[in-house]
């Protein structure tokens, strides 16, 4: 009974020895010796080293500047969410418009973020006697840039390296909303 061997190349010749083995011609098999396995000896971990480094690399960097983004849109809109809400539930627009700020510094502080370079705009619909009044929408705007990481402060390249980032959140004022 013959049984057929799918390791064997189709180039290795088979023959059926006495007592039924199965005998290769020298030379022929898929793993046999040869004269160019002689030559590459011992640069397999050099390569895959090498090659590892060149691919790892790059990929932590980006690892890195996409949790740095991630933290930094993370940062804006909570900012502005938290913003917007404070300013609706304020007293008067002096002490809204110092809650909001306010609360945007905490935001951005919260998440490692420097509040100084965040600008923020609050605009409202409707409402002629200013953003605080009954049924009135209030939105908040927080504009910042968030540096990539790993880069020098070397010629101001983090300024020209920064990716802006804006969230807008925007609440309605109470319908039970009354002033002081």
């Amino acid at each position: 009974m013959r049984r057929s061997r799918p390791w064997i190349s189709g180039s290795a010749a088979r023959r059926c020895a006495p007592g039924g083995r199965t005998v290769l011609r020298s030379g022929a098999g898929r793993w046999g010796p040869s004269a160019a396995a002689d030559t590459e000896r011992g640069s397999a971990s050099l390569e895959f080293i090498t090659a590892g480094l060149i691919l790892l690399v790059p990929l932590v960097y980006l690892v890195l500047a996409m949790a740095a983004l991630q933290g930094g849109a993370l940062a804006v809109e909570g900012a502005a969410r938290q913003a917007a809400r404070v300013y609706v539930q304020a007293p008067d627009e002096a002490t809204a418009a110092a809650r909001a700020e306010r609360a945007v510094q905490f935001g951005l502080l919260d998440y490692g973020i420097d509040p100084v370079g965040a600008e923020v705009n609050v605009a409202c619909t409707g409402g002629v006697n200013g953003c605080l009044t009954r049924q009135n929408t209030v939105t908040v705007t927080v504009r910042i840039r968030v540096a990539l990481p790993l880069l020098p402060d070397l010629l101001s390249l983090r300024d020209s390296a920064s990716v802006p980032l804006e969230a807008q959140a925007t609440q309605t004022v109470s319908r039970f909303w009354r002033a002081g």
